[in-house]
């Protein structure tokens, strides 16, 4: 009786799985990550208040973008100095459609968090988000 257990193969899905070989495991995706901003208070002054928008610069095609705000403001930490999140959030460029992460997101109030930011974060901006934050 046992013999005919270990006789025949057990069955099981012999299918290919369309996967790029390149990545060693395909379940777990890396998104690149970009900086964003989510303006408040003062440093909002220039847009509709009801607006509560992260804003940030794909990194695929370069293009400035924004996406609605969705953690509320009681769950960002004051860390480096600044108000952020850093668990950040995921999303698609609107531009190019590709996915990317935006981490850290750092809450900025007024004109002189602004500048601080833009002191602290000038290496890792693009110009497009400099000529933005003026």
């Amino acid at each position: 009786m046992l013999g005919a257990c270990i006789a025949h193969p057990p069955l099981r899905i012999t299918s290919l799985v369309d996967v790029d070989p390149k990545e060693a495991n395909p379940m777990e995706r890396r998104y690149p990550e970009v900086v964003g901003v989510r303006r408040t208070g003062w440093a909002a002054l220039d847009r509709d208040p009801q607006e509560d928008t992260v804003e940030y610069v794909c990194p695929h095609c370069g293009k400035r973008g924004q996406k609605n705000a969705r953690r509320e403001r009681t769950q960002y930490h004051f860390t480096d100095g600044f108000l952020q999140d850093l668990q950040g959030e995921v999303t698609n460029c609107r531009a190019c459609g590709q996915s990317l992460r935006v981490v850290p997101i750092v809450m900025l109030h007024d004109q002189d968090e602004t500048r601080r930011f833009e002191a602290v974060f000038s290496d890792e901006l693009p110009a497009d988000l400099h000529k933005s934050a003026a």
